[in-house]
């Protein structure tokens, strides 16, 4: 019982520093959104990885209930989320494309009394999205066994990333290559213009002088 127990505490306690550090999977946020115009939460998020977020109006006056629109896109401006006049409510989906993807709130008519609106957001992306306690009841797991399974969701979650972010600086070498390239050879045209348009000119003062029988 004792093993078990400092083997839990180890899980646990390398899932609380691994985790945080080298991937970002839960967020929550305290939004104000203005009276007048939209206020937008943005995360970049990878292709294939589960997105679940709750949100709720806060208000501080019993008798107004504010009520917000909703709108969420993908970094191609797809709508994956669309509500309107809501206090709360949640929104679920699995990335299909890597990128920014946008959550923006906007105040609905007069509902606010002229007040700013105050919206706590709950995003939660990755192991952090899936509901751990339905899926120990369904696989009757429990204890080290369960945290092991998170370890494993983490790990995998991590190599994932670390596999994005690789590709990513692939990606972006290999623009930068592109563009000192295409730099240098604009540095020697121009260099080579120049000795040109510097050769014309010579000759062409050559040619003035001696018809002027100046030389």
């Amino acid at each position: 019982m004792k093993r078990e127990f400092a083997t839990t505490l180890l899980l646990s306690t390398l899932l609380s520093f691994l985790v945080p550090e080298l991937i970002t999977v839960c967020e929550a946020v305290w939004l104000t959104i203005p009276k007048t115009g939209t206020k937008c939460v943005s995360e970049e998020i990878q292709s294939k990885v589960v997105v679940l977020a709750d949100y709720l109006v806060i208000s501080d006056e019993h008798s107004i209930f504010p009520t917000v629109s909703l709108k969420v896109t993908s970094p191609y401006g797809s709508v994956l989320h669309h509500s309107e006049n809501a206090t709360h409510g949640q929104f679920a989906f699995t990335t299909q494309e890597s990128g920014t993807y946008l959550a923006c709130f906007e105040a609905v008519g007069n509902s606010h009394g002229n007040k700013d609106i105050s919206i706590n957001l709950d995003w939660k992306t990755g192991i952090a999205a899936k509901d751990w306690d339905s899926i120990a009841r369904k696989e009757k797991i429990e204890g080290v066994e369960l945290e092991l399974r998170k370890l494993e969701g983490a790990v995998e979650a991590i190599h994932e990333n670390l596999l994005y972010l690789r590709n990513r600086e692939a990606e972006m070498r290999i623009v930068s290559e592109k563009t000192n390239s295409r730099v240098a050879w604009y540095s020697i045209m121009s260099l080579g213009i120049c000795i040109v348009v510097s050769g014309l000119q010579i000759l062409y003062l050559k040619q003035y002088f001696e018809r002027k029988k100046l030389i």
